[in-house]
């Protein structure tokens, strides 16, 4: 039951960030996108691993890896944004 729950999880966390990347409500560059990946797909490693499912350990596991990088990449600069209109003398 464990492995079901956690399965779950993991999954509502990839497909959540998919979802909201194809809706436009997150990015590639968002952190929490990365994030979501990240942990999603560990958790659904670790549910392949012990249910020995070498598949699924392969796809998810470099999933897991490939949604590293951006996390550890310094962010990129935003656009500037103009300063409120209340601010201006």
């Amino acid at each position: 039951m464990l492995y079901q729950l956690v399965a779950i999880a993991g999954a509502l966390m990839v497909l959540s960030a998919y979802f909201s990347y194809q809706r436009g409500w997150m990015g590639r560059e968002d952190r929490l996108y990365s994030l979501l990946n990240v942990v999603g797909a560990a958790l659904l490693t670790w549910v392949a691993v012990a249910d020995r499912r070498w598949g699924f350990v392969l796809l998810e596991g470099v999933w897991t890896l490939l949604s590293i990088p951006p996390l550890i990449r310094p962010p990129r600069p935003g656009p500037a944004r103009p300063p409120p209109a209340d601010a201006q003398s």
